[in-house]
């Protein structure tokens, strides 16, 4: 017996990947889906995320992307992986993305070729957005510059691009580099932690979506997780992945007492769990 059969899982309720039907609805992150999405249908120019690490933001641009029916839209996600990004990279990306064939040339050109393709796509009743995840990346000002050239790129009635960008909370700072760019966004929004009641649901939603109707964790093992988490999601499914682990190691009986949630923090050298100065309003 593996450990998934242990507690009756079908597959890892806590893996770190943002898998889009691990989805969790609650008010902060479907608020955020709702404004972003409104973004995107309505053409507004620019959206932004932003949120500490951990708190959502790739899922949730995942689940907006995935949202966006190709009959209806030209979407494309783009992950930013390094801080040295050039304006000339950032065009000839999105052009890519949106289905510009011929790169080759000036950055003049493939902006031409970029405008002709938007035209395109606005003639064929649909609406391109781009998804920029890690936005926070963008840190030089040549490239914030192109971007907000890009959302000068409109039809007499509506724009021809839109962007929506996440983040870290560095993205504020980037943006406010360039406040012709700030001035353009329609809507924006921060993730945050998770609050001891809303993460108590968040886990059992979880396991439920693995396949285990058991009551895996003890209440105060849910309390001690929320402590050593502070709230925040990835730390959340690290712990708990951890905990599973080490739960069936030691063959320990369910729920799973606190004991073993201590455990896991002292292996991941976690700050000890200060208790917070009034419980949790729990569901």
């Amino acid at each position: 017996m593996d450990h998934l059969a242990y507690y009756d899982l079908k597959e890892e309720p806590f893996a770190v990947m943002p898998l889009t039907k691990f989805y969790y609805h609650n008010d902060q992150h479907d608020q955020a889906f709702l404004r972003l999405k409104r973004v995107a249908d309505g053409m507004k120019g620019l959206g932004v995320c932003v949120g500490d690490v951990g708190t959502g933001k790739t899922l949730l641009a995942r689940r907006l992307f995935e949202s966006l029916p190709d009959d209806q839209f030209e979407c494309a996600m783009l992950v930013v992986l390094h801080g040295d990004v050039t304006g000339d990279w950032l065009i000839r990306r999105i052009a890519g993305q949106l289905g510009v064939e011929d790169l080759e040339g000036s950055k003049v050109d493939v902006l031409t070729r970029l405008y002709d393709r938007l035209n395109v796509i606005a003639d064929d009743g649909r609406r391109a957005v781009i998804i920029i995840d890690e936005a926070h990346m963008l840190r030089k000002q040549e490239v914030l510059e192109e971007l907000r050239g890009l959302l000068n790129l409109e039809l007499s009635d509506a724009k021809l691009i839109t962007f929506i960008m996440f983040g870290m909370l560095p993205l504020d700072e980037c943006l406010l580099s360039e406040p012709a760019l700030k001035q353009r966004i329609a809507v924006r929004c921060e993730l945050k932690n998770l609050p001891e009641n809303v993460l108590i649901d968040y886990v059992r939603f979880r396991l439920f979506h693995a396949g285990s109707a058991k009551q895996v964790f003890a209440i105060d093992a849910l309390t001690r997780i929320h402590l050593l988490s502070k709230g925040n999601p990835r730390l959340v499914n690290v712990i708990c992945d951890n905990a599973l682990f080490e739960g069936f190691v030691r063959k320990a009986e369910l729920p799973l007492p606190v004991e073993i949630i201590d455990a896991v923090g002292e292996d991941l050298r976690l700050p000890p769990a200060q208790p917070a100065d009034e419980p949790a309003e729990r569901r």
